[in-house]
């Protein structure tokens, strides 16, 4: 079995169409019908039925064309990380952004890219839940995000900092003087809060839960940065992380009475997967941001 025998079947298999299929590889169609011939016989088993010019794969196809993609992505994989070890800084880097960490991510795009003009970044936001799925399936490299250090299934974690929640309102606030808020002056004053799934909404659910209050939520939006950008320019508050807040200087963080709630950030990636040189560069950039 080789790795180009790979290759022309799961084109076969994309395509549906040995001439097709054949063109994409740039070889005849001969050639890439006599290599999964071969292939097939390797594995004892029919991978297409061939109807007429058209072929559809056969039950052992489906379940074999799942291993395959593996082995050309775990090859591609392979590839890669020799190459940015002779390279160093080259390269692109896709990183899975879920929406709290928006506006920490935002200040070091511009040095980073000033600094390693080789490295090409993708960022793509979103739920942890949707970003953990495009993680296992190779289509993220890295993820930043606020998680339960015990949900670790398939994934590898390195702490990236502790954060509070904290109630956060603009300098030019009159609440901006206050040394701590208690649960019940919160629930008087008009919130513009982050959406269902983020870290600081779920303890703000819990917070006024148990106090059996209402809190006059008059906003919600899931885009930290447009988020802030409100609480700076009216009265509203909001409630988030401490860190979300890092680079405005206009707004102010303030305690809220009671225990205090500390969320976990990470970088994560996928468990025996080689973590990517552009990764680590760009987290020494972030850190001289968060730190």
């Amino acid at each position: 079995m080789e790795i180009r025998q790979l290759n022309y079947f799961v084109n076969a298999a994309e395509y549906l169409h040995f001439t097709e299929a054949a063109a994409a590889c740039f070889v005849t169609q001969s050639t890439l019908s006599q290599q999964i011939k071969q292939l097939e016989e390797e594995l004892g088993m029919l991978l297409f039925d061939r109807i007429g010019k058209h072929v559809r794969l056969t039950e052992a196809g489906t379940v074999f064309l799942l291993h395959a993609k593996k082995i050309l992505q775990d090859v591609k994989r392979s590839k890669q990380a020799i190459n940015e070890l002779n390279h160093l800084e080259a390269g692109d880097l896709k990183i899975g952004v879920t929406y709290a960490f928006s506006s920490m991510v935002l200040p070091a795009l511009s040095p980073f890219s000033s600094k390693y003009p080789g490295i090409k970044i993708f960022i793509e936001y979103g739920t942890p839940e949707l970003l953990e799925s495009k993680l296992k399936a190779a289509e993220l490299d890295i993820i930043l995000t606020f998680h339960e250090e015990s949900d670790n299934e398939g994934l590898e974690m390195q702490p990236l900092f502790s954060s509070r929640i904290m109630m956060v309102v603009s300098r030019k606030n009159p609440l901006a003087s206050l040394k701590k808020i208690s649960v019940s002056e919160l629930a008087t004053l008009e919130l513009i809060l982050p959406g269902k799934g983020f870290s600081s909404r779920d303890y703000v659910n819990e917070l006024f839960s148990k106090k059996n209050i209402k809190p006059k939520i008059r906003i919600e939006m899931n885009e930290v940065n447009s988020l802030l950008t409100l609480v700076e320019s009216t009265s509203w508050v909001t409630i988030l992380n401490e860190k979300a807040i890092l680079t405005w200087d206009s707004l102010i963080a303030i305690p809220i009475a009671g225990k205090e709630r500390y969320k976990q950030a990470f970088i994560l990636w996928q468990k025996g997967v080689y973590k990517k040189k552009a990764a680590t560069l760009f987290l020494e950039e972030l850190g001289k941001i968060l730190w």
